[in-house]
């Protein structure tokens, strides 16, 4: 069954990698260039409650990600926001930082708030081309 957090951010359009206990998915509104979520699978609403199993797989989800981003975007710095306030199940918002410009996929991004916090409200919205594009470059490097 698919929770409706996983749903709210695409899934499975948005499917980047899909592990036992975990989904990356690419989030359509980029903050950064290749921002994500990873999304727990379970309909569990608190961090506490996901399994002991769930927490070890994180690590190799967090793992293949960091590398991931670094060989196709090479981020300065990372963020794992986890906020639930809107979406209830537990995930985070991934977002590789940047001091400078970078451009992919025919998207040239900046990091509106390096070396702050990440400005949510300067998203890029991503057409469904775009989308598929920055996808597939992620997958790449996967």
């Amino acid at each position: 069954m698919v929770n409706t957090t996983l749903e709210k951010f695409g899934y499975p359009d948005t499917l980047i990698k899909e592990y036992d206990h975990w989904i990356v998915l690419l989030r359509k509104e980029q903050v950064t260039i290749g921002s994500l979520v990873l999304c727990a699978k379970s309909d569990v609403t608190e961090f506490s409650a996901l399994s002991p199993e769930a927490f070890t797989e994180m690590n190799v989800a967090i793992s293949d990600i960091e590398r991931t981003l670094k060989q196709a975007f090479d981020y300065d710095k990372i963020n794992y926001l986890m906020l639930m306030m809107v979406d209830p199940h537990v995930h985070f918002h991934v977002f590789p930082r940047y001091a400078d410009k970078r451009d992919a996929c025919n998207l040239s991004m900046i990091d509106a708030g390096w070396p702050a916090a990440p400005k949510l409200v300067d998203a890029k919205v991503l057409s469904s081309q775009e989308m598929d594009e920055l996808r597939h470059h992620i997958l790449r490097f996967w």
